[in-house]
């Protein structure tokens, strides 16, 4: 595998540069290099999507019928190391890089072409509803019922740890349509407006004080049949192939470079010079190693994707080291911030919603640096869970990848 830049890709790489530099405002870029999760803050976010959408970047790897960028595995990565490098946040991945590959691979004619213009320019704003309360990574215990009523299925149930439901106004969901033979059977994959009728989204405000989770309630809400996605009780199937996305369809090699760099530099500025100590540099070191093998994995199971078409097994291998050589970046953040890591302060980061108990003043004690650590410390202890726990991973590389 040739890991060079052609000058093709150099000119590309100048070309994203360039556009990050003129078009990210000091807000955005704000909100992209201080995020304390997995998702930016939701209005500057979307702000970044119009302007990613207006350049036709919004969807990088989406073919170009349906809008997207349909840029190579090379240009794609390209695209994050230098997003992260600039502080641009990310695109929330809900629409488009899960429920539109998902759509795109067994949604209907008529179906794409209603819904993924609206995922690019924004007008829809996608939530997922996959777990209940007693379903969350075995997901073929859900229960939440669609009864067929005439043109459309009556929803009752409901579903939680529901990401940005308070402000979303469309939800993908997985219905209780039958309950024949297998549990992972009578499942379908059904497409609802948040606006109907009979739904509540209660939220969930966190012990950090962030409102990002949601818990939503379906009484008797009527949903039209032809928002199902591919087959009704076969929207396993569909689960599945998003899943691969949401698992393994990005690399996570170039965020956490530049993490470990940021790490390396709060080490040799902060309360104490941590890089000068052998065990912590040992530890950066091998954590740079790790990156480096994730990486050229990642090369590896994206080009083998992009000549098959989706990421397979690899999704659950990537997901499960990318999430946990980020958790180790988060501890030695911590132990690089010394004692500013021991103080509670969500002022200095930029999380997915509102915090409630964040200090109205945006006082910082210490470096910005170090204030944020404990808070992607204690945030991040959720990567090894969502998108199916990584112990959830392992038995399907054991079953389907060892034969086990």
């Amino acid at each position: 595998m040739d890991l060079d830049w052609t000058d093709a890709d150099k000119a590309f790489a100048d070309d994203v540069r360039a556009f990050l530099e003129a078009e990210l405002t000091p807000d955005i870029r704000e909100a992209g290099h201080w995020m304390t999760s997995v998702y930016g803050d939701h209005d500057l976010s979307m702000a970044w999507q119009k302007k990613l959408h207006a350049r036709g970047w919004a969807a990088p790897a989406w073919p170009k019928q349906y809008g997207g960028a349909e840029w190579s595995v090379t240009q794609r990565y390209i695209f994050a190391r230098e997003r992260v490098r600039a502080g641009a946040p990310p695109v929330s991945p809900m629409g488009i890089n899960m429920c539109g590959p998902a759509l795109i691979g067994h949604g209907s004619e008529e179906q794409k072409a209603f819904f993924l213009p609206k995922m690019l320019s924004g007008a829809h704003f996608w939530c997922q509803g996959y777990s209940e309360p007693h379903a969350g990574s075995d997901l073929a215990l859900l229960s939440m019922s669609a009864v067929r009523d005439g043109d459309a299925f009556i929803c009752n149930g409901t579903k939680i740890w529901t990401t940005h439901a308070n402000v979303a106004n469309w939800i993908f969901c997985l219905v209780r349509t039958g309950n024949a033979g297998r549990p992972q059977q009578g499942i379908t994959f059904l497409l609802i407006p948040m606006d109907l009728p009979g739904i509540m989204v209660s939220p969930i405000i966190m012990t950090s004080g962030e409102h990002i989770q949601n818990q939503i309630f379906f009484d008797n809400v009527r949903v039209p049949a032809d928002h199902v996605v591919g087959q009704i009780d076969d929207g396993w199937t569909v689960a599945k192939y998003l899943l691969e996305f949401e698992r393994g369809g990005s690399a996570y090699a170039p965020e956490l470079q530049v993490r470990l760099e940021r790490v390396r530099e709060l080490a040799r500025e902060g309360f104490r010079p941590l890089m000068e100590e052998q065990g912590f540099a040992e530890r950066v070191s091998a954590a740079q190693i790790r990156i480096d093998i994730l990486e050229t994995y990642e090369f590896q199971a994206m080009a083998q994707a992009e000549r098959g078409g989706r990421p397979g097994l690899s999704g659950s291998i990537m997901k499960i080291l990318g999430t946990e050589l980020s958790q180790h970046i988060t501890e030695l953040a911590l132990e690089a911030a010394g004692p500013y890591g021991a103080a509670f302060q969500p002022q200095a980061g930029k999380s997915g919603g509102p915090n409630h108990i964040a200090h109205a003043d945006g006082r910082i004690y210490g470096s910005r640096a170090a204030a944020i650590a404990p808070l992607k410390y204690l945030n991040d202890r959720a990567g090894s869970i969502y998108a199916g726990s990584n112990e959830i991973q392992r038995n399907i590389i054991a079953k389907a990848g060892l034969g086990l």
